[in-house]
């Protein structure tokens, strides 16, 4: 192992809150490797690059030597984590979980690596606890405790409603890091309040309380919102090469440097001409999800489409034409096609505001019909052109 001062200054990089540095380094300092905790709830099959930034920073201290502990939460699945929510989470099926955890495991380690990492699930230990195990637990947290929660006390504020059952996301939470006797624990900078129960509960036990690690919550493509798959602006680890290159070049410039940071581990180079560095992100995102030379292979077609302005001769998506052939119906019909989701009013807007364009020349007339044939090149907006058949 390196020493704990070298180890505590790779593991703090990117990180939001450390409680305490002082308590990790003295972990650090005994020798011995740590047992690190992350829970996740498979509340959706794909894991996207928001995941990813936790899973990266397990990945570091699997390569310092220490013991990774995965908890698929598949009875905590079952509640919803409340964090960030104003309403309460829609119930999922134990059936829907399950499936739900095989992609997840088998995603996370495409960071992780799957001989160091000790998977366990939640539900091993909920499910057999009597209603008067959950009650003695429950006692050990007051109203006054949960309702410190910024989502909780909002929701109370606004007369919105919070659920008994959303009350006891945080203690199960906590009880996790009690079973797995977790030395650290991390999360995203939202999950401060939760992991910091399980510190609590720790002490109650007789146990060291472990550290808390929380990390920034990466963004998704809109530049506004955390990443999630519920608002279609993320990055899924298993996106094919060229969607996931394609979604990575519409990141805003301004969060370039923050992806760099959390996406690759990298500093960004202040002097690199922005579109560059897009393409130097989008390319690496791709050879670590897939690989060096689908990597390239992408780079190649974007430059191709659209810094060489060359279409003729890309990769595209082909699209049939339907009855309807005014020009409004081919890009309703052409986003359809490419699994995108658009209105009539948003579609004509992108007409009239010349982003679409046919073989290179601007359309602005949603009511054109055009002399359509087979070759010709639509481009839809910044990101998406399909070559018509």
């Amino acid at each position: 192992m390196l020493s704990p001062a070298e180890q505590l200054d790779i593991l703090t990089q990117g990180t939001v809150t450390i409680h305490s540095t002082k308590e990790l380094e003295a972990k650090l300092a005994r020798g011995k490797p740590l047992r690190i905790k992350l829970g996740v709830d498979p509340t959706s099959p794909d894991i996207h690059l928001g995941h990813a930034v936790a899973l990266r920073k397990l990945r570091q201290f699997q390569e310092l030597g220490h013991h990774i502990v995965l908890i698929i939460g598949d009875f905590t699945a079952m509640i919803g984590d409340p964090t960030g929510r104003s309403t309460t989470r829609p119930p999922l099926s134990y059936e829907e979980i399950s499936a739900n955890a095989k992609t997840y495991t088998d995603q996370a380690f495409l960071v992780l690596d799957k001989e160091r990492t000790e998977v366990v699930f939640n539900g091993s230990w909920f499910k057999s606890m009597a209603f008067t195990d959950v009650i003695k637990l429950n006692a050990r947290v007051t109203l006054q405790q949960m309702l410190q929660r910024e989502d909780f006390k909002n929701r109370v504020a606004n007369s919105q409603e919070v659920r008994l059952h959303e009350l006891q996301y945080p203690i199960m939470q906590g009880w996790d890091s009690v079973v797995v006797r977790s030395d650290v624990e991390i999360g995203g900078s939202d999950q401060l309040f939760n992991i910091l129960v399980g510190r609590d509960l720790q002490k109650e036990e007789g146990q060291e309380p472990q550290v808390v690690m929380t990390l920034p919550l990466l963004e998704g493509l809109d530049g506004v919102k955390k990443m999630s798959k519920s608002l279609g602006n993320y990055v899924g680890l298993t996106d094919a090469p060229k969607e996931m290159f394609g979604k990575l070049m519409s990141i805003p410039d301004e969060l370039m440097a923050k992806y760099y940071l959390l996406v690759l581990g990298e500093r960004l180079d202040p002097a690199m001409h922005p579109m560059e560095a897009k393409k130097q992100l989008a390319a690496k995102c791709v050879a670590v999800y897939h690989s060096a030379t689908a990597a390239q292979e992408c780079r190649d077609d974007w430059d191709l489409r659209f810094s060489k302005r060359d279409l003729t001769a890309a990769d595209l998506p082909e699209l049939t034409l339907t009855d309807r052939t005014d020009l409004l119906g081919v890009v309703l019909h052409a986003f359809t096609t490419l699994g995108a989701t658009i209105s009539g009013g948003d579609a004509r807007r992108l007409i009239q505001q010349g982003s679409v364009q046919l073989n290179g020349e601007k359309m602005t007339d949603p009511k054109a019909t055009p002399a359509w044939k087979t070759g010709d090149i639509l481009k839809l907006d910044k990101k998406r052109t399909v070559r018509l058949q």
